[in-house]
């Protein structure tokens, strides 16, 4: 029985690796999606059953997709597929360009989505009391596959709507990507987007995303975290749990990681610290932190070993290439007891 279901899209990443994607001659070939990177890190480390909602072209780049979700364990059923033309002009699938970055050169993505076919999904095209009434705990989505068309975002509080009415544990990602909104009412509509989908969340996780006055516009100092939750807070008063990712950049190559959370039980919980940390690939760090987070609510720790747990995996996904985790459960349990010696110490 699946236990964690998501709603996004999931497109083919290319990866030049160490080199630039303007000067490449080949590339390794990965599979991402900010929602989908959730349910696979919950699948491949922690051993849940998982599934993601989706559409793809049924081309073999879309059979390529869906071999690679397969790799990961994640359940395809739930896969829309759309007829292809042959040319991509009433459907086509996601592809994503992505440089890591490598010590004062930052990284760089070059997304080709427009069109796509789970950008086309609409309301009703999807049957979520069948999909939901087969037992899930959680469901999970994003800013993301939110702001890829103009139905998308209806298609998401079709689903959430869905969920809660069928008991399931809701949570948002309000993830956002000027790319998506730019000529569609930019920072301003993407922040009306996701307000009125996060009221349907139980669990919103990126939530300093959702505390400047435009998504993404500002960056807080470690002292005005737990205001800057609180003001969330105060904006979602039916929300149950804030949580966020603190994240410091001094090079591609190096970065200051950490995490915390804000709920009405607990007031504000500051997650471990990891400074100094050697990045590799940063791309999907912040889905492998909603995998463990989710991992721990649902497995019933404190929201401390919660925290733990997402701060741990996320910081293991940046240490190997690609948006998806490839830690083992063991090295993310030995590394939050690691985080806790440091804090009892």
């Amino acid at each position: 029985m699946t236990e964690v279901v998501a709603l996004g899209e999931v497109m083919l990443r290319f990866d030049p690796g160490e080199g630039r994607i303007s000067t490449a001659r080949t590339f390794r070939v990965w599979e991402g999606g900010g929602e989908y990177n959730v349910v696979r890190g919950l699948r491949r480390c922690f051993g849940l059953r998982t599934a993601v909602v989706t559409a793809l072209a049924d081309n073999a780049v879309g059979r390529l997709v869906e071999d690679l979700i397969l790799q990961g364990g994640v359940d395809t059923s739930l896969i829309r597929w759309v007829p292809d033309d042959g040319i991509g002009r009433s459907a086509r699938n996601g592809l994503n360009f992505v440089e890591r970055g490598f010590g004062i050169r930052g990284a760089l993505g070059v997304s080709d989505r427009a069109g796509t076919a789970v950008s086309q999904l609409r309301k009703g095209d999807v049957d979520w009391d069948a999909v939901f009434s087969s037992g899930p705990r959680w469901f999970h989505t994003g800013g993301i596959f939110a702001g890829l068309s103009d139905t998308t975002a209806d298609v998401a509080e079709e689903a959430m709507t869905a969920a809660r009415r069928h008991g399931l544990t809701v949570s948002y990602d309000p993830n956002y990507r000027p790319s998506l909104w730019a000529g569609r009412g930019g920072p301003e509509r993407a922040r009306e987007t996701d307000l009125r989908l996060a009221r349907h969340a139980d669990v919103i996780v990126g939530a300093l995303g959702m505390a400047g006055r435009h998504p993404g516009a500002e960056r807080f100092g470690s002292d005005e975290v737990p205001d800057a939750l609180a003001s969330v807070a105060a904006l979602l008063p039916g929300v149950r749990l804030l949580a966020t990712t603190l994240r410091e950049v001094p090079s591609a190559g190096v970065n200051d990681w950490g995490s915390a959370a804000w709920s009405a039980k607990t007031g504000y919980v500051l997650g471990p610290a990891m400074p100094g940390l050697h990045v590799l690939d940063r791309i999907g760090s912040g889905d492998g932190f909603a995998a463990g987070l989710i991992h721990g609510l649902l497995a019933g720790a404190p929201l401390e070993r919660a925290l733990a747990y997402g701060t741990a995996l996320g910081a293991l996904a940046m240490t190997t290439p690609g948006d998806v985790v490839m830690a083992s459960l063991a090295e993310v349990e030995a590394l939050v007891a690691g985080a806790s010696a440091a804090v009892r110490r």
